[in-house]
């Protein structure tokens, strides 16, 4: 992960930790697990899918998953899992709440 945070362009000092899930721990609690049949049959297994997620105090406000009946994966329509889509997302449920 030190690779890919280098490769990202992430700080040492940066508040953005990346970590990754190598028993798919993470990927099974949150029920993130790929089950589309094209990874499998190639021999990946338990591949997360592509999501984001807000988290406000421990409890999840927001979840987005990139994925299509042709596109299990995500990777040709990855938009609704990056940062300015979740930041849309995030302004958009501050300000509901602002209203209520």
């Amino acid at each position: 992960m030190m690779a890919w945070s280098e490769d990202q362009g992430v700080p040492e000092d940066s508040m953005i930790t990346l970590m990754g899930d190598p028993f798919g721990d993470l990927t099974s609690s949150l029920d993130m697990e790929m089950t589309h049949p094209g990874p499998a049959s190639v021999g990946i297994t338990g591949r997360c899918k592509r999501f984001a997620l807000y988290v406000e105090n421990g409890i999840v406000k927001i979840v987005r998953i990139a994925e299509a009946e042709d596109d299990p994966a995500g990777d040709d329509k990855p938009e609704v899992t990056l940062a300015d889509t979740m930041v849309d997302a995030i302004k958009a449920l501050k300000s509901s709440s602002d209203e209520l």
